[in-house]
Formats: C-alpha cells, structure tokens, sequence
C-alpha cells in the first residue's frame, strides 16, 4: 500500500441540500442527540448510584450505554453543525478520528450484546450457579475482550483506509466519513480494503450471532421445561429488554448489508445509517427502562430524592 494521498480535508455531501430543510433537521436531530446524552448517561449514573445494580447484568447495561454514547458523539456532532452553519468540511486527522471511533464502539457493542446474552443464559438455564459463572473477574473480561477487538478492528480499518490515495475526488457522498464511500472515491487498488472488510465484517457478525443464538435456544429450551407459568413469565422478562435491541441492532445490519447488490442506492444506505448511528443509541436506554420495573423504581426514587433535597433547599422557611 502507498502511504500517499493528495486529500487535507474532506467534503461531507450530508443528508440533504434543501434549504428549507437545514433548521427542521436540526431541531430533529438536536432532540435526538440531547436524548442519547440524558438516556445513556443517566442510565450509566444510575447504575453506580444504585448499589442493587451493582450485578453482571447492569454491569454490560452501563457498558452498552457507554458505548452508544461515544459512537454517537462521534457522529451526530458534527451533523448538527453542517445542517446549522453549512459547514460540510471535515479535515483529514478529523475523519480518520471519527472513523475509527465508530467502527470501534460499533464493533464492541457487538460483542457486548453477545456478552449479555451469554449472562441472561447463566442467569435462566443454570440459576444456581448464576454467582459462580459470572463472577466479577468474568464480566469484566468479556467486557475487556469487547473493547480490545473494538480498538484492534477499528486500527486496522484505519490504517487499510488512510494509506489510500485520495486523488479522484475529495467528496464523500455520505454524512460522515465510513469506510465505503471513502473507498469510492480513492484512486489507489482497493481489493485489500474489500477483503479486509469483508473478512472483518463476517467475523464480528457470526461469532457475535452464534453467541446470542446459541444463548436463546438454549433459554427456550429451559422454558419450556418449566413447569410454572409464572416462571415462564419472570424467565422471559428478564431477557425481552435484551431481545428488542439485539433485533433492533441486528435488523439494521442485516437490512444495509445483507441484500442484493443492485437494490443498493446511496440515499437508502443515508437512512440506513441514521438510524444506524443516531436512532439506536437513543433507543437502547429507552427500551431497557421502559421495560424495567426495577429501572423504573430506581429512577423514580433517585429523581423523587433529588427533588425532594431541592425543595428543602430553597422552600424552608
């Protein structure tokens, strides 16, 4: 690979064109964001605030809201500032640093939720010995073993991708610097890039995959093999949170790279995207508290005492 390449900065085409559109996208995607920061940060705040979080479960939750906050931020940031002040410039140091924070958080959530699924198994099938499997040197190796493979696979796209030359065009016809429309617009021989994506991507998704599926087969056959409906019950709600964002975040990779070649276009892949980097990040706080009586409970009582401490404050006489 030739370490050359012509590019300083980068031209981001963004989402749309339209004036008339730059401020509603805004308001829409200041909202979102603002609700991504609120969901995943308080969400980590109230884990370690609340010490009957302290376990396996809510430690990979405050890691997932982790993740999905930094990747977010790596993205939404700088859309928010090209929908306000026309600003579509991106340098060469700043899309190179935007691309491997994605693809890294991306790469970790991956394994995180696979990681989640293997503890709601231990939690479902083998309860009694739910302590001694997932001890706490257990979580944070798997977790630890989520953010190396993140970083490793983010360096190597990084470095595959910036020792191109960038010498046909310095437009990305996207709304933030990933690894295919960069490819589209190098003059270099990207058939290296190709397989190493290819190789990567293929990689994460079927250990990944395999990991969860194997999990829930093996959660559905202890189910089945309850005799208590209640228990039915109670096994089931401790992994539906865990379900809605695996469909959720498998759905969206499947549905951008998972179809036919030739129903590709790059305004579909745009949307694709958005809802990629920006929606299920804001969706994941969501789901787990919504679907969480515990999560509830907690909130309630932290937001009940915090106000309560304000009144006292500023309403004694």
């Amino acid at each position: 690979m030739e370490n050359i390449s012509e590019a300083t900065e980068f031209f981001l085409v963004g989402l749309t064109d339209a004036p008339e559109l730059q401020i509603p996208l805004f308001i829409i995607f200041t909202l979102i964001y603002l609700t991504t920061l609120i969901g995943n940060l308080g969400m980590i705040t109230l884990i370690l605030l609340d010490s009957r979080f302290h376990t396996p479960m809510y430690f990979s939750l405050s890691n997932l809201s982790l993740v999905d906050f930094v990747y977010a931020s790596a993205i939404t940031p700088k859309v928010m500032e090209g929908f306000l002040t026309r600003n579509k410039i991106i340098s060469y140091n700043s899309c190179a640093a935007q691309l491997f924070f994605f693809v890294a958080f991306a790469v970790t959530e991956s394994f995180i939720l696979a990681s989640m699924a293997y503890d709601r198994q231990a939690a479902v099938c083998k309860p009694l010995h739910y302590t001694s499997t997932m001890t706490s040197i257990t979580c944070v190796l798997m977790v630890s073993v989520s953010y190396i493979c993140g970083l490793l696979q983010s360096s190597i796209h990084v470095a595959f991708t910036f020792h191109l030359s960038f010498c046909h065009s310095h437009v990305i016809n996207h709304f933030f610097c990933d690894i295919p429309p960069l490819l589209a617009i190098s003059c270099s021989d990207i058939y290296k890039n190709e397989s190493v994506v290819f190789t990567l991507a293929s990689c994460n998704v079927v250990v990944s995959l395999l990991v969860i599926l194997n999990s829930y087969l093996l959660i559905f056959v202890a189910i089945l093999k309850m005799q208590s409906a209640e228990g039915r019950k109670k096994a089931f709600s401790t992994c539906a949170s865990h379900i809605t964002t695996v469909s959720i975040f498998y759905g969206t990779i499947i549905f951008m790279y998972l179809q036919p070649s030739s129903s590709h276009s790059m305004d579909t892949d745009k949307v694709a995207s958005v809802f990629y980097t920006m929606i299920i990040p804001m969706l994941n706080p969501l789901v787990y508290s919504l679907r969480n009586k515990e999560v509830k409970v907690a909130f309630k009582k932290v937001v009940g005492k915090q106000f309560s401490l304000v009144l006292d404050r500023y309403c004694k006489p």
